[in-house]
C-alpha cells in the first residue's frame, strides 16, 4: 500500500520538525497490534518470478472466502528479497513467525485452516534441513538465517517497501532527523570517518576519507558538489544492490540525504540499470513519498537544508559501473572511462567534486549515524568493520543474499549459511568479486573474507557476488566464460583491453581444444601483467585476474588440457566423450527420447548405447539418465 491510500488512514502532512516525525513514528506503531496474525508474501524479483504474485492473489481470495472472526482477520503485506532466493514463493505467517517454502496457490488453503485459524503448521511446507532433513518451523532455527547478522537486509522481508510509514515505524529517517538537529555536518563527517566503514561497490576504499576529500575540493574550488548511488550491478550472479533497491529503498535514499547533508551536497543522482524495473518503480515511490512529507527537497524538516535526487536509468552497459564511465553516461554521453588523472572528488560529474559510493554504503549510512560509530566499528575486523552482503549462487544448497561480519571464512558462509555443495563433498572453488575477480580453492575455505585477505589470495570484494564451483566445474572454461564477458563489455578505449583480452580468450579457447603448449601459459600470463599494468580503467586491470588464479591454483588442470587432451571436469566438448554403462542401463530410453541428435540407440529395457560421430557432447543424457549410467571421459 503506497502513501496515496494510507493517506486515508494517517492524517499524512508535511513534517515541519523532528518532533513530528517521532509523533507520526507513535501514531503509526499505535495502529499497529503485535498480536495481529500477518501473511507476509515475498515479493522479491526471485520469488515473483517463481510465481508469488498468484499465491498473494490466492490468500486474498479464501481469507475473503473464509469465515474468520474480524478482530483476527489477518493481513497480507509483500516485501522485498527475504534472501532464501532457491526456495521460492517465500510465505511467513506473524507472529508466530512460521516460515514456509515453495508455496504454490493450491497451498493456500491448508496454510489459512491449519496456520491462520488453528496456529499449526503446515509441515510439508517447513523448510527441512539439508543435512538432518529435520523440518524447522521459523526463520530464527534455519541456519541460512540464524548465522548471518542482518544490519543492511534487516527491514528486508519485514516492511513493504512501497510504504514510507513502514519504513518510519521501524526507525526509518530517524537518524536524519538526529543528524539534522543535534549534529553539525562536520560532525556527521566525523562519525562516517570514525566507523571505518569502506566502500562496499569493489575497491574498497574509506568511505570517510573519500568524504573529507570531496568536502575539502568543494571549499577549495567553490562549486557544487554532487552525490551519487551506484545501482548499476552488472556482475553475473550478483543481486545485493537490487534487491536493497527493491526491498529498503527508504534506507539507500536516507543514507544519501545524510551524505550529502555531511558533505554541503544539494543534489543527487541515484544511476540505476534499467534492467531493474522494480527497483526503480520503488525508488520513485520512495522519492515521490519522502518529498510529501518533506524529508526531501527543500528546507528538510524545516531546518534550513535543502537537497534533491533524481534516477538515471543506465542502458545496460557493465562498463558503466566504473566511477568515470558512470559519469560521463548521466552527463549524457556515450559511457566510456577517461583517465582517472584526477580523482572524481575533484573533479566528477561536470568537472565538480563528486562522491560516488554504491547502494549498500549508502544503506549502511542511516545505521552509523542513529547507532554511533562505535557500535558499527565494534562489528567485523579491524580495517575491515561492518557487515558486507553477498549473492551467494552456484553449486550450493542454499542460494540467496548472505549478510555477515567481515572477517567471516568462506567455510561459514559457504558451508555453514549454505549448507554446502548439493550431494556432499568439498567445494572446488568459489569465485568472489565478480566477473573480474579470483577463483579461491577448497584448501583456503578458512581464509577471512576481507578486503585485504581476498587481495592478498589474488581475488577481491567486488560488489559481492559469490560463485561456487565444484568438481564438475571446468576452470579453463570458468576463466574462458568471464574473460569472453569482459571482452564483450569492454569499452574498447584503450589497447591493452580491447586487443590484450581478445587475445588471452583466443589462447584460453585453443587449451579447452587439448591445443596450446606450456609456453602458451607463460605468454598468457606475461599477457595478464601487461593488462594490468596498461588498461585505462578498473575493468581492464582486473580482468585477467579469473586466469591469473586458476593458472596459480589449478595449473595441473591447465596441463591435463594441453598435455593429456583431457578436461578432468568434463566440460570442453572437444575433450570428452559420452558413453553409457552396460552395468547401470535399465534401457529405460529416457536418454533417448531427449538426445537432440539422435545419437543414443538400444531395444527396450536392454543397454543402450552412444555413437559418438552423431554425439554433440551437449550433455542432456547424463541430466537425464536418473541411474547415474551415463559415462563421461
Amino acid at each position: 500500500m503506497g502513501i496515496a491510500n494510507l493517506a486515508e488512514k494517517i492524517d499524512a502532512k508535511r513534517l515541519e520538525s523532528s518532533d513530528d516525525l517521532v509523533q507520526l513514528r507513535r501514531e503509526i506503531q499505535m495502529r499497529q497490534d503485535p498480536n495481529q496474525v500477518q501473511i507476509v508474501v515475498c515479493h522479491g524479483t526471485g520469488c515473483l518470478v517463481s510465481g508469488s504474485p498468484a499465491v498473494t492473489r490466492a490468500f486474498k481470495k479464501v481469507l475473503g472466502e473464509t469465515d474468520i472472526e474480524a478482530k483476527v482477520m489477518p493481513g497480507v503485506k509483500t516485501t522485498g528479497c527475504q534472501g532464501f532466493c532457491s526456495r521460492g514463493p517465500l510465505v511467513t505467517i506473524m507472529p508466530q513467525g512460521i516460515f514456509y517454502e515453495r508455496v504454490s496457490p493450491k497451498d493456500v488453503e491448508d496454510i489459512v485452516e491449519q496456520t491462520v485459524k488453528n496456529g499449526k503448521p503446515v509441515e510439508r511446507l517447513l523448510y527441512k534441513d539439508v543435512n538432518t532433513g529435520e523440518p524447522l518451523q521459523t526463520m530464527d532455527e534455519i541456519p541460512f538465517y540464524n548465522l548471518q547478522t542482518r544490519n543492511v537486509l534487516k527491514n528486508i522481508g519485514t516492511i513493504d517497501p512501497t510504504d514510507i510509514y513502514d519504513y518510519i515505524a521501524v526507525g526509518g529517517y530517524q537518524a536524519l532527523a538526529k543528524a539534522l538537529t543535534t549534529m553539525t555536518p562536520e560532525q556527521v563527517l566525523e562519525e562516517v570517518e570514525k566507523s571505518g566503514i569502506r566502500g562496499r561497490g569493489g575497491a574498497g576504499f574509506p568511505a570517510g576519507r573519500k568524504w573529507r576529500g570531496a568536502v575539502q575540493a568543494k571549499e577549495r574550488k567553490n562549486q557544487p558538489l554532487y552525490v551519487v548511488v551506484n545501482g548499476d550491478e552488472g556482475d553475473p550472479g550478483a543481486f545485493m544492490d537490487g534487491s536493497v533497491m527493491e526491498g529498503d529503498p527508504h534506507a539507500v535514499l536516507e543514507g544519501l540525504i545524510l551524505g550529502a547533508y555531511a558533505m554541503g551536497s544539494e543534489k543527487g543522482y541515484m544511476y540505476v540499470r534499467a534492467e531493474y524495473p522494480l527497483a526503480i518503480q520503488h525508488l520513485e515511490m520512495a522519492m515521490a513519498a519522502a518529498r510529501e512529507l518533506g524529508l526531501l527537497g527543500d528546507n528538510i524538516l524545516n531546518t534550513g537544508f535543502c537537497f534533491d535526487a533524481q534516477i538515471n536509468r543506465g542502458a545496460g552497459a557493465f562498463v558503466c559501473g566504473e566511477s568515470t564511465a558512470l559519469f560521463t553516461s548521466i552527463e549524457g554521453k556515450a559511457g566510456e572511462p577517461r583517465p582517472k588523472y584526477v580523482r572524481s572528488v575533484e573533479e566528477g560529474l561536470w568537472g565538480c567534486p563528486t562522491v560516488l559510493n554504491n547502494v549498500e554504503t549508502w544503506a549502511n549510512i542511516p545505521k552509523i549515524i542513529d547507532k554511533g560509530a562505535e557500535w558499527y566499528a565494534s562489528i567485523g575486523s579491524p580495517n575491515n568493520t561492518g557487515t558486507k552482503v553477498f549473492s551467494l549462487v552456484g553449486k550450493v544448497n542454499n542460494v540467496g543474499l548472505v549478510e555477515v561480519p567481515l572477517g567471516t571464512s568462506l567455510s561459514t558462509i559457504i558451508e555453514d549459511i549454505g549448507g554446502g555443495i548439493p550431494g556432499g563433498g568439498e567445494f572446488k572453488a568459489v569465485q568472489t568479486g565478480g566477473p573480474s575477480g579470483g577463483c579461491i580453492p577448497y584448501k583456503h575455505k578458512d581464509a577471512p573474507v576481507d578486503y585485504d585477505s581476498l587481495t592478498k589470495l589474488g581475488s577481491m570484494m567486488g560488489s559481492g557476488g559469490m560463485i561456487v564451483m565444484d568438481k564438475r566445474d571446468c576452470v579453463v572454461d570458468v576463466a574462458r566464460y568471464f574473460l569472453k564477458f569482459l571482452e564483450e563489455e569492454s569499452c574498447g578505449k584503450c589497447n591493452p583491453c580491447r586487443l590484450g583480452l581478445t587475445r588471452m580468450r583466443e589462447i584460453l579457447d585453443d587449451f579447452s581444444k587439448g591445443c596450446g603448449s606450456e609456453q602458451d601459459i607463460e605468454d598468457l600470463m606475461s599477457l595478464a601483467t601487461s593488462i594490468q599494468d596498461g588498461a585505462l580503467c578498473a575493468l581492464g586491470t582486473s580482468a585477467p585476474n579469473p586466469v591469473l588464479t586458476t593458472l596459480h591454483f589449478f595449473k595441473d588442470e591447465y596441463l591435463a588440457h594441453i598435455k593429456d587432451q583431457k578436461c578432468p571436469a568434463g566440460v570442453c566438448k572437444d575433450l570428452i566423450t559420452y558413453s553409457i554403462d552396460p552395468d547401470a542401463c535399465t534401457g529405460c530410453g529416457a536418454c533417448a527420447k531427449q538426445c537432440p541428435n539422435n545419437a543414443i540407440t538400444g531395444e527396450k529395457k536392454e543397454p543402450h548405447t552412444i555413437d559418438t560421430d552423431a554425439c554433440i557432447r551437449c550433455g542432456i543424457c547424463e541430466e537425464t539418465c536418473k541411474f547415474n549410467a551415463v559415462l563421461v571421459s
